[in-house]
């Protein structure tokens, strides 16, 4: 009888807070096309992630006004309100529903309008403040009362649904919650944080369907690209680890009074002025790490461009957070690690030429994305849903992600 008294408000919470998290993230999407079609005029799919064809000035311009924009809401909003983070509300902290809606829009539109930073923060922030407003509705109604566990469970759950909604990756969206959020594994765990994120994932997809985010094709992954993956796991764990920590230094350095004014519209001038001859570092780094899944050949061009955005993407992210800006950095992570899998590939291709370059990508992503998470497996679940791989990327990603986070830990073991 108790166990039927703690199961049937969970039950009831799970499904109801998943079809609010669902149209949540299908709405944010939403907000995303409108933006970018009334700023960028298009509309962002995995065969046109970035607009090339409208003028510098378009992009200049966009980068900018979206960039002054986002200040001022998020000065006015922080004058007396710290958006809470999801681990935060985790531990108890209250998620004030209407700030965190208006924060979470902001980034949003801020994304939407092409400034460097990731998107996937928004939804799962926008998924934990309805988990936690649910908890708070019911508390006066003794038979749907959660206990504070399974509060805690909801609002992680809900948090990982937000991403699953919006990315198309129940899978994604489950580990999400259970290794980065909740940090256990059982039963009951897992069926609520798979059942919301599936829910999620079938009303977001009536906007996105269920085409693959990234495209690499169908090729399955030769055994000889293990070694790579080993390579990589040590390389890009370290590179992984090192800009988590420049994201972390700035996090705790971000502008959030009056400096924020002049601090974030500055950054989104110089962004706005390499998105000008360099569209590929707009938005959350879905163009770079595209461009670098597309290369074919190692041409000097190809190989500039890239290097060029690496290091833009990653120094514009960081100096976003810092100057003010809210953003995930997930994609950004994904973007970073393909362009140096290709470039750590193009050596590796000489000896097995069996190997293809939008595998290397693939792979580093998957490396890099789990060292400045501190997430293996959510990294490698992750590119296997938005590039829609097959079973033969298991081995190298698992072996990887495996190589990545023991780097990791190693690295952060010594400090």
């Amino acid at each position: 009888m108790k166990e039927i008294q703690e199961n049937v408000p969970l039950a009831i919470a799970t499904i109801v807070v998943g079809i609010i998290v669902g149209c949540s993230s299908l709405i944010l999407s939403v907000l995303l096309d409108l933006t970018e079609r009334f700023f960028l005029h298009f509309e962002e799919n995995n065969h046109f992630p970035v607009n090339i064809n409208i003028t510098p000035a378009n992009r200049f311009f966009a980068v900018l006004i979206g960039g002054i924009i986002a200040a001022v809401i998020w000065y006015f909003l922080q004058r007396h309100y710290r958006p809470v983070s999801i681990k935060s509300a985790l531990s108890g902290k209250r998620m004030p529903l209407g700030k965190t809606l208006i924060h979470v829009v902001t980034q949003i539109f801020f994304v939407g309008t092409g400034n460097s930073i990731g998107r996937e923060l928004a939804p799962r922030e926008a998924g934990a403040a309805f988990a936690q407003q649910w908890n708070r509705s019911v508390n006066r109604f003794r038979w749907l009362h959660l206990n504070k566990e399974d509060q805690r469970l909801l609002i992680a759950a809900a948090a990982g649904a937000g991403f699953a909604g919006v990315y198309i990756a129940p899978i994604t969206g489950t580990v999400f919650c259970l290794e980065l959020l909740y940090k256990q594994v059982n039963a009951r765990a897992v069926s609520v944080s798979l059942t919301m994120s599936v829910i999620a994932t079938m009303i977001g997809s009536i906007v996105k369907g269920y085409q693959p985010y990234y495209i690499v094709g169908s090729r399955d992954f030769p055994l000889q690209i293990v070694p790579l993956a080993i390579f990589l796991g040590l390389v890009l764990g370290a590179a992984g680890t090192w800009f988590k920590k420049g994201v972390n230094l700035a996090s705790a350095h971000r502008a959030t009074t009056s400096r924020i004014l002049w601090q974030l519209p500055l950054l989104s001038l110089c962004a706005g002025a390499i998105a000008a001859f360099y569209p590929q570092i707009m938005g959350n780094g879905r163009g770079l790490a595209q461009l670098a899944m597309n290369t074919t050949g190692p041409s000097k061009q190809v190989l500039l461009a890239l290097l060029f955005g690496l290091v833009a993407k990653v120094l514009v992210t960081i100096f976003t957070i810092k100057c003010g800006g809210y953003g995930g950095i997930l994609t950004p992570s994904i973007a970073a690690g393909a362009v140096l899998g290709v470039f750590i590939g193009i050596i590796y291709m000489q000896f097995f030429p069996v190997v293809t370059f939008a595998q290397c990508a693939v792979l580093g992503a998957a490396i890099f994305l789990a060292a400045s998470q501190q997430a293996p497996l959510m990294a490698m679940f992750m590119l296997f849903e938005v590039c829609h791989l097959n079973f033969t990327a298991f081995v190298p990603l698992g072996i990887g992600v495996a190589f990545s986070i023991a780097m990791s830990k190693w690295l952060l073991a010594r400090q």
